[in-house]
């Protein structure tokens, strides 16, 4: 451990520290139950998800000096059933000079009991003047082992911007690591000296010397920057996942000012394959950067960032606390009736006491946690309304999030609306905790998820002939 480490740790623990004090003091409003956020300060990308020897691990993006961004680093959750989790403290500095601006996103690859950390090391040049897109900026591809997933052992350099095809800018990034056969696959998120996203597929025989290999990307220019890429098969369908920057006009300008979907591949992402159409993961304010993993009971469990970039829309009042930002509740992908679909993990179940059983309407006010199950809604009729200013309805073809309020200091916090077209609306579930709600419209079909900050806690949910259920967590 050198001096700089050594100095982190102090001035991060300290931090901590300070932030508890002063939340049993003043107390805490938005502070939530079941998604996870930053003890102090800010939280992004999640990073590393994987379950080792039956604990799964989360880490996650973190500037824990400033609620509003910073220098990152990587804190660390365990836990036996994703929905308690235990605070492990913070696992990687930015401590060398290949990662000296921030520990930046990246992934786990369990194999032998151990676990590989890949991630992008960042590093900023201030001698001279840089636009940080094609100059000035470093991405390196770093390596850092763990056989426990508590400690971890030295870093090792793997990659340069030297060591990434000639035709791409500065923006390379965001390693996600698998294996078929015998040899070993990352795909990198990318950014061309066109302007044109794309993702880049290396390969290894040893986990340690990577070699390009070949390039994914779309027949016509889609976005500038494709981040955080994953590739994973569920039921026998394989999924293209990036987070894409730089798509405008049309339905576009409706939507966050960056996307986080998927493509279906047909054929082999190694080659000679083809990408549907891109769908989104999420429709709602509040979502990117999502990455996935594969539990030992053999799900696809993802997870992502509720929050969004640059973004000057909206905001989060959690700032006035002193922190920022959460997780998404961890989610199943699975595909059904040829559709990926997401659901809250099957652990949540467990978690429930009923509330209240009614046909057609039911009204309940005071809960701050629960899970709203709507189902055989007839007609197309749904309408719920959560803390008199957000509103989940069905109109004109459309399944419609929105807020009565754009105010920056109402329970929106600036958001306004969100919608999918949609001919039919059969069956809605709306978890919603302190601070968030996360909406699965036909099983999963559809989801929305949105940061609010509520004053009344009040629901109505209106759904023609449906069997409506209420549990709180």
């Amino acid at each position: 451990m050198n001096a700089l480490t050594r100095d982190l740790i102090k001035l991060v623990d300290m931090t901590e520290e300070m932030m508890k004090e002063k939340e049993q003091k003043e107390g805490v409003d938005y502070r939530e139950k079941l998604h996870l956020m930053p003890p102090v300060g800010w939280l992004n990308d999640p990073n590393g998800l994987c379950q080792l020897n039956g604990i799964y691990h989360t880490f996650f993006q973190y500037s824990p000096f400033n609620a509003e961004g910073g220098v990152k680093m990587w804190g660390h959750y365990t836990s036996k059933d994703m929905i308690d989790w235990e605070y492990q403290g913070v696992k990687l500095y930015p401590d060398q000079p290949f990662d000296c601006h921030g520990v930046y996103s990246g992934s786990t690859f369990i194999e032998d009991g151990k676990m590989y950390v890949y991630y992008t090391g960042n590093v900023k040049l201030e001698d001279g003047d840089f636009d940080y897109i094609n100059t000035g900026r470093e991405a390196n591809t770093v390596l850092v082992i763990s056989e426990d997933g508590k400690t971890f052992g030295p870093k090792k350099e793997l990659m340069r911007n030297v060591d990434y095809p000639s035709d791409l800018t500065c923006h390379v990034r965001d390693p996600k690591v698998w294996k078929e056969g015998d040899t070993y696959y990352m795909i990198q998120g990318a950014r061309t000296k066109e302007d044109v996203g794309q993702a880049l597929i290396f390969e290894s025989k040893d986990k340690i010397n990577w070699k390009f290999r070949s390039r994914v990307e779309s027949e016509k220019p889609f976005g500038y920057m494709w981040e955080c890429p994953d590739y994973f098969e569920v039921d026998g369908t394989k999924i293209l996942s990036a987070s894409v920057q730089g798509l405008e006009g049309g339905v576009w300008d409706d939507r966050n000012v960056y996307q986080s979907g998927y493509f279906l591949i047909n054929g082999s992402i190694l080659e000679d394959y083809k990408l549907s159409e891109y769908m989104l993961w999420d429709y709602g304010f509040d979502y990117y950067a999502p990455q996935s993993f594969e539990t030992e009971d053999g799900r696809r469990i993802h997870i992502s960032w509720m929050g969004m970039p640059d973004c000057e829309e909206y905001t989060n009042l959690t700032i006035a606390e002193g922190w920022q930002h959460c997780f998404t509740f961890p989610r199943e992908v699975f595909v059904e009736d040829g559709k990926v679909r997401q659901r809250p993990v099957r652990e949540l179940q467990k978690r429930k006491t009923f509330v209240d059983k009614s046909t057609g309407m039911l009204k309940k006010d005071g809960y701050k946690v629960y899970d709203v199950n709507i189902s055989g809604i007839q007609n197309n009729e749904f309408r719920t309304v959560i803390d008199e200013e957000l509103i989940l309805e069905y109109k004109n073809g459309r399944f419609e999030m929105h807020f009565t309020s754009q105010d920056k200091n109402s329970v929106s916090a600036g958001r306004g609306m969100r919608y999918v077209d949609v001919d039919k609306i059969s069956s809605v579930e709306i978890l919603v905790d302190k601070s968030s709600v996360e909406v699965f419209v036909n099983n999963g079909e559809y989801v929305f998820t949105t940061r609010f900050y509520p004053q009344k806690d009040s629901l109505t949910v209106e759904a023609a002939g449906a069997e409506i259920m209420m549990e709180e967590i």
